[in-house]
């Protein structure tokens, strides 16, 4: 892919015009493979979408590409295509405004989320029913996610470094790889370190001219020229602009969209790069241009510098360029703005940035929200709107994962506006079931109650309603299935349950029982699995139709028996394939992931309320266990007439010892 030119000596190029040596050193080319932000050879790209919204509506119509087209939210505009751009079309006019200036222009709306209808879709009537209907960008959100995917299938999945910045840009660090290439094409930065210091400098890059392709090459700074031979950072960032033109061009063909690049050292200069020539292009600002770049740009088009902070600076040194704000000293920057803030703003312009591509692109937060022209003023129509946005949130929430229990949100708010004044309530989003669209709708109503009593909430200009503290869902945990007993043991305790236990102890030692979780006390039939590690496969049916709560479980050992014999003749027939039993063990069952309940004791996660339930049983019976336990060591033996017995002959009965024997346990209830 590289089209860069072997040196080949000759007397144009002469040992004395040129170094033999690289500015850069082994240790720096180290921190390139390891994508470190201290590496001057580091190379980030930042990939946008052109006109995203109109792009998604032309693909999804089948526009032709020279057709004019704007996407339009009631009577706004939120997106134009560049073919409606030439018009003198913009975000800022209105949708009849527009359709004077091109009459052949498509006014494509929005689609909505309408109250009754279970998923938002594309409605004719939308403009005129923005009392009743909301935006939903989700076309727009899935549309993201799909040239996402095409671009993580494009890099090497080991190399690449992704960072999702908004629906339509994303960065991109492509340290990593373009180091892997290196070393490919110029096998000398493959060998060992001379005299293994990592500060020893590289050799020259083996090239006189760099071929830039159709890229917008920066002109370099006014003390460089492009006489002047490459080094090592030119070649790296010549690598990176391939490599993005390869992500721009599989984006094009699989998806039929158009996006713009922009190459740089660092995420500031390459954001401002994808900009700088639109659409369909990609601007390449190597190290040696940065100055030249940043010069012509108001400081206020730099991240971070376009609020209060740009504000201050502008009133305080009655400024607006990067170039005027370069001869301001670090001193009165810091003296102005404060040291941390001063210090910041000096190296910003100067094309120093080291922030990281965070590689998580997962988001952190949904909102669904809406402004109510004219406003709202029963608590009829707000909760009809909840159940729109609680609808919208959670088709989201399964695109998420919920279901799968990969994701879900911890917290719930609601803002609401009347007049002047804004209020919120937030409620915590319950852990221990499963996220459905009934609860989270019943919490929103909660929120909303809970602001409808403090009075004066009409008319309502506004309601919103946000999620958020996402966190990963729990997978991997024991089910309950793990610790049944089932098949011939269980029927077994029901039969016999105070001298039942596998058969291979009763043969090993008749009329004595092993003190392990089969044989004694609540392990009798609830067990853990010891043979293998195998994983249970969750089954409420094992369950269905019984009470087990606590209050109503048997006192008596016969009784709590009869249970696992219930749970075993209720199993009987409907063991799946990946069920084995021998001597009534389970050996293994499927996995699956488990959502619905978790427990608070153990934080293990159980599909059902009654598998919850009889797992609490499970502790239940297990502190009775221990309990007894406690009481059967620290009580005296039994007393004669009100003595303390002495001597063997005094724990004799009937010839029977009322001390148990070694291996059991004497459980007391009551």
């Amino acid at each position: 892919m590289s089209s860069s030119q072997p040196f080949a000596p000759s007397s144009q190029f002469s040992s004395e015009s040129r170094s033999t040596t690289s500015r850069f050193t082994y240790k720096q080319l180290a921190q390139l493979a390891a994508s470190s932000t201290a590496s001057p050879l580091r190379v980030i790209a930042h990939v946008d979408l052109d006109a995203f919204y109109a792009q998604c509506e032309m693909v999804r119509m089948g526009v032709a590409e020279d057709q004019p087209l704007a996407v339009q939210q009631w009577t706004d505009l939120i997106a134009v295509n560049y073919p409606a751009r030439d018009f003198g079309i913009s975000r800022m006019v209105t949708a009849t405004e527009a359709k004077k200036l091109c009459p052949n222009l498509i006014c494509q709306h929005v689609a909505t989320w309408k109250e009754g209808e279970e998923k938002w879709a594309y409605h004719d009537d939308a403009p005129k029913n923005i009392a009743t209907q909301k935006a939903a960008l989700d076309p727009y959100r899935l549309e993201s996610r799909r040239i996402l995917a095409c671009i993580k299938e494009t890099l090497p999945a080991n190399l690449q470094k992704i960072e999702k910045a908004g629906m339509d840009e994303v960065f991109l660090d492509l340290s990593a790889h373009v180091h892997s290439i290196m070393l490919e094409r110029y096998p000398e930065l493959a060998g060992p370190v001379p005299h293994n210091d990592p500060h020893e400098q590289l050799p020259r890059p083996p090239t006189t001219a760099l071929d830039w392709q159709a890229d917008a090459l920066i002109d370099l700074d006014i003390d460089e020229t492009e006489d002047d031979n490459p080094d090592w950072d030119d070649v790296a960032i010549l690598i990176g602009s391939e490599i993005v033109r390869m992500v721009r061009a599989a984006v094009r063909e699989k998806l039929k969209y158009t996006c713009s690049g922009g190459i740089a050292q660092n995420k500031m200069i390459a954001k401002l790069g994808s900009a700088h020539k639109k659409p369909n292009q990609q601007t390449v600002v190597r190290n040696r241009a940065v100055q030249q770049f940043l010069s012509d740009f108001k400081f206020t088009k730099i991240r971070g510098l376009g609020g209060k902070l740009g504000e201050q600076i502008a009133a305080a040194f009655g400024i607006a360029t990067i170039e005027e704000l370069l001869l301001v000293p670090i001193e009165q920057l810091q003296q102005k703005l404060g040291d941390d803030s001063g210090t910041w703003v000096y190296q910003i312009i100067r094309g120093n940035d080291s922030s990281e591509v965070n590689s998580r692109t997962q988001i952190k937060s949904m909102l669904s929200a809406k402004s109510f022209r004219p406003s709202i003023n029963t608590a009829e129509q707000a909760t009809r709107w909840l159940r729109i946005f609680v609808s919208d949130i959670y088709a989201r929430l399964v695109e998420e994962g919920v279901l799968e229990n990969k994701r879900r949100p911890k917290t719930m708010n609601l803002h609401y506006r009347q007049g002047g004044q804004t209020r919120s309530r937030q409620g915590p989003i319950p852990q221990g079931r499963r996220l459905d669209e009934a609860g989270l709708f019943a919490l929103s109503k909660t929120l909303l109650d809970q602001i409808i009593l403090e009075g004066q909430v009409w008319p309502c200009a506004h309601l919103s309603l946000y999620v958020g503290g996402f966190e990963d869902g729990i997978v991997g945990n024991m089910s309950i299935g793990s610790f049944l007993v089932k098949g011939e043991e269980a029927k077994t305790l029901a039969m016999n349950p105070r001298e039942s236990g596998s058969s291979e102890t009763r043969q090993e030692r008749p009329g004595k029982r092993r003190r392990n979780g089969s044989t004694t006390g609540i392990g009798r039939f609830f067990k853990t699995n010891s043979i293998d590690h195998h994983q249970d496969e969750p089954n409420a049916q094992y369950l269905s139709g019984m009470d087990t709560t606590p209050a109503k479980l048997g006192t008596d050992s016969s009784e709590v028996a009869a249970i696992g014999s219930k749970l075993s003749h209720e199993s009987e027939g409907s063991e799946t394939p990946k069920q084995a039993t021998i001597s009534g063990h389970i050996l293994g069952l499927q996995q699956q992931p488990i959502t619905d309940y978790v427990c608070v004791r153990c934080n293990i996660p159980l599909e059902s309320a009654i598998a919850l339930q009889s797992h609490q049983d499970w502790h239940f019976a297990k502190d009775l266990e221990d309990e007894d336990r406690v009481r059967t060591v620290t009580r005296p033996n039994a007393t004669t007439h009100g003595k303390k017995p002495t001597g063997a002959s005094s724990t004799k009965k009937n010839g029977r010892s009322n001390k148990p024997e070694k291996g059991q346990s004497k459980l007391t209830f009551g």
